[in-house]
């Protein structure tokens, strides 16, 4: 997907999501009986504005990492006297708190309505099936054996390799053990088993949990047949074609797609001497892989083919239908689900147990909405509705200058029967804002690096 594409699809996606929270809080906001001055989707320079004949100002400003809700408040201003009911700090306290809560449960029916969508039209994953075991991994220590079926982790079922992903991306930092569930083929009876495991890939920037836990599940053979040539690439240049079936290269013979994608990436600018068998005969054709350079730096090279690869048997891939009903409860469990996997990571980025470089800022959330999007309709709104836990998980943070420091301030004011002191209130904004802005610096820094 082009820049541009990324671009547009990065806008829709916050656009969605800041619009949500910020209606949240103006509809709460309406009921209440307060003035909302302006609606604003995005900071700075507005570039859209109109008005409703309320008076309030709807708004899409220049820079689009966030959005207000501007109310009617003593605080910021004079206010006429015919207006004073009005005006937001002279609502009861429960009504100030409902207002400020609005924006995070937003977000949260959001993501609840986007997994409903979801799944209504239904959904289908890989069955985790063990492919191999990596000697003196933890599957090993625990005594899985390829052919086994993951069913659960921990208790938790994986019917799906994404299921099985989710659970032991829950189990990232800990110390002590975990336990898989297993079942071998054409058997109902379940084998437990447990390994040990401490502070597992804590600190580890970007973990990929079912690597690291030496597991490697089945997939369905990729032969050395080539189903597409790209048109003008390396590979249609020296003469390859659709159809020819790889036998050597430069003398070497290969025991899979990948190992000869290794030798090949490796040689970027040398010619290859490709062994083919096309309609019955085999032929000799030099190749010379185009050298390509990786956004990390890594030189390789690139012929420009791809594989025909053999179809997923039905028994192996699990397809789940659901009705209205069944949908909704589904994204309900969903949302709860990952609403409790997102403030497991928080603690764990808090204690040290993940590091700091897994937090992602706005040119990551961009290059995976665009990725999501070309991946289908699916893909990106469960993407929307992940994001939009975030946003709620992240707002009802106790931090000044938050929704959920206005809560904290607000619940203090509930107790005590009076607000909390102007000076207090603004250190806090002080040291709300600096803890904000290290974070969303440190976020911006994490994108740059994986540049």
């Amino acid at each position: 997907m082009d820049f541009v594409q990324t671009v547009i699809w990065a806008l829709v996606a916050l656009g969605v999501l800041v619009s949500f929270h910020e209606f949240g809080h103006f509809l709460v906001a309406r009921l209440c009986g307060v003035k909302v001055l302006r609606f604003s989707v995005g900071f700075g320079r507005r570039l859209l504005s109109r008005y409703d004949r309320h008076g309030t100002e709807f708004t899409i400003s220049a820079i689009p990492l966030g959005g207000y809700v501007k109310m009617l408040d003593e605080r910021e201003g004079a206010v006429p006297q015919d207006q004073l009911h009005q005006a937001f700090n002279r609502k009861s306290v429960w009504a100030r708190i409902a207002i400020a809560a609005a924006g995070p449960v937003a977000n949260f029916l959001l993501a609840i309505v986007l997994f409903w969508f979801v799944f209504m039209g239904g959904t289908a994953g890989p069955v985790p099936i063990v492919e191999s075991v990596e000697p003196g991994s933890i599957a090993a220590r625990a005594g899985l054996e390829a052919g086994q079926e993951i069913i659960a982790i921990d208790g938790e079922e994986t019917p799906t390799w994404q299921a099985l992903n989710w659970q032991l991306a829950n189990r990232l930092g800990d110390t002590g053990s975990i336990e898989f569930s297993v079942r071998y083929p054409d058997s109902e009876l379940e084998y437990h088993m447990v390994a040990d495991i401490d502070r597992w890939l804590a600190g580890q920037e970007v973990p990929d949990p079912l690597a690291e836990v030496g597991l490697e599940l089945w997939t369905p053979s990729i032969t050395m047949t080539l189903a597409q040539v790209t048109p003008d690439s390396a590979a249609d240049r020296g003469g390859l074609r659709a159809g020819d079936e790889i036998l050597a290269t430069d003398g070497n013979a290969f025991d899979g797609w990948d190992s000869w994608t290794q030798y090949v990436r490796a040689r970027a600018g040398e010619e290859l001497r490709i062994e083919v068998i096309r309609d019955g005969e085999r032929l000799l054709v030099p190749v010379t892989p185009e050298a390509v350079t990786l956004d990390n730096g890594e030189r390789i090279g690139r012929l420009g083919v791809m594989p025909v690869v053999e179809t997923w048997p039905e028994e192996r891939v699990r397809t789940y239908h659901f009705g209205v009903a069944g949908a909704l409860s589904k994204g309900l469990q969903e949302t709860w689900d990952k609403t409790l996997f997102t403030l497991n990571s928080l603690k764990k980025l808090v204690l040290g147990q993940l590091s700091t470089k897994n937090l992602s800022g706005p040119i990551t959330i961009a290059k995976v909405a665009g990725t999501s999007a070309e991946a289908g309709w699916q893909s990106f709104l469960s993407l929307l509705a992940l994001l939009s836990i975030s946003l709620g998980v992240l707002n009802l943070l106790p931090i000044p200058v938050l929704d959920g420091g206005h809560l904290l301030y607000y619940g203090i004011e509930a107790v005590k029967g009076s607000p909390v002191s102007e000076r207090v209130q603004m250190i806090g904004l002080q040291v709300g804002m600096a803890l904000v802005l290290g974070i969303m610096g440190l976020a911006l820094y994490n994108d740059i690096l994986r540049l």
